[in-house]
């Protein structure tokens, strides 16, 4: 896999993660702990991006 195919992997994760973060907030009794761990898994997709790009 090419580096571009990989960054572009990284950021349909990353947006799909987004998404799910937003929708699970929205929900009534939502898990605290499942989002912040979507959130964490967020970070370090964006974190992976960044290096990668740098």
């Amino acid at each position: 896999m090419s580096l571009n195919a990989h960054l572009e992997e990284l950021k349909k994760k990353h947006n799909s993660l987004s998404s799910a973060v937003e929708v699970a907030q929205r929900a009534p009794g939502v898990d605290t702990l499942e989002v912040a761990t979507m959130k964490k898994q967020k970070l370090k997709l964006k974190q992976e991006i960044t290096r990668l790009s740098s």
